[in-house]
């Protein structure tokens, strides 16, 4: 009888060890998936946040300003969710901030500045910069129209938008470095990227033959290429003249008889 005692005890002890270790592990993974759903929502943010400071650097639209606020705005709701309560006030003043400036933003007419007076930044990081902060602006609207939190009418103009601006810098930074490689007598260079640009550019005039940046920059390279070719043709040296008779054959050749 007591030995079958012990054996329940002991049987209920290992249970009840099961037990707990079932439930420490489940908890682990909890706070694990905790911490990893936190660190992806504050990564949300903080890009968020980056491509909204770097949206001076091209016209952008408001439009595009209330998809950034509102996607910081509720990565700023599901951290404070799953932040330590010592986070929580900072998120909840975050959050309250955002919801301001949101209603401001809802209260003014929409504004589509035009990207038609566009110019490229004279320093290569800071055009970096902007090629990063389109690409992942792109980003960000595809993922929120996916997600049906944009009217498909503003998203299609948006990346149509977006799409004319990687363009124009692209273009615009092929011709940079073919004049630059123009100017240092780097003609093969410069033509290659010229004949690049041009091809970019028939790509999309073939597709929107009207507009006025493509029509204006193929006639800009197709100047920089004449331009180009012509260097070309004067830097190639010319064949020295051959002499009809070498001298020496002429002193040596057979005597005419007369």
């Amino acid at each position: 009888m007591a030995f079958t005692l012990v054996l329940v005890l002991v049987g209920a002890l290992l249970l009840l060890v099961i037990g707990i270790n079932t439930l420490q592990q489940q908890k682990q993974r909890a706070e694990a998936l905790r911490r990893t759903e936190l660190a992806r929502q504050r990564a949300i943010l903080e890009e968020t946040e980056e491509v909204l400071a770097n949206t001076g650097m091209f016209p952008c639209t408001s439009h595009t300003n209330l998809v950034l606020y509102k996607r910081i705005k509720e990565a700023a709701q599901q951290a404070k969710m799953l932040c330590n309560t010592s986070q929580k006030a900072d998120y909840e003043r975050r959050v309250l901030d955002l919801n301001g400036m949101i209603e401001s933003m809802q209260k003014v007419p929409s504004q589509q500045p035009s990207i038609e007076n566009f110019r490229l930044p004279d320093n290569d990081r800071q055009i970096l910069v902007l090629v990063q902060t389109l690409k992942k602006l792109k980003a960000i609207i595809r993922d929120e129209h996916n997600k049906g939190k944009m009217d498909p009418n503003v998203f299609a103009n948006e990346e149509n938008r977006i799409n004319s601006l990687q363009l124009r810098i692209n273009v615009e930074s092929m011709l940079s470095r073919a004049r630059s490689a123009c100017y240092l007598k780097q003609y093969g260079s410069s033509r290659q990227m010229v004949t690049k640009a041009l091809g970019t550019l028939n790509t999309i005039k073939a597709q929107t033959p009207t507009d006025p940046f493509i029509t204006k920059k193929v006639e800009e390279a197709k100047l920089l290429l004449e331009e180009i070719n012509s260097a070309l043709n004067l830097a190639q040296p010319s064949a020295p003249k051959a002499k009809d008779e070498d001298d020496i054959d002429l002193l040596f050749q057979p005597k005419k008889k007369w």
